[in-house]
């Protein structure tokens, strides 16, 4: 059996519907929560797609088509 995982160290993803507004209860929402959420994002974004041996375009396709997405958003106002 696993052992038993505390809802506030359980990832996103494993949470549970009913437990959402718990989960999100504890979450830090200061900004040196968020900006630390982020660059744990980066951290693993990294790592998984950048920083590898043998590497091709998928992380660098993906930063790509997320900036043609955001100019695209941020050119046309009626969106």
């Amino acid at each position: 059996l696993p052992a038993a995982v505390l809802l506030k160290d359980m990832k996103l993803m494993d949470v549970k519907l009913g437990q959402l507004p718990s989960w999100l209860a504890m979450r830090d929402f200061t900004p040196g929560g968020i900006a630390g959420a982020f660059r744990r994002g980066y951290d693993r974004y990294y790592n998984k797609y950048i920083d590898v041996r043998k590497g091709g375009l998928g992380g660098l396709s993906m930063v790509l088509a997320g900036y043609v997405v955001l100019s695209y958003i941020w050119s046309y106002s009626h969106i």
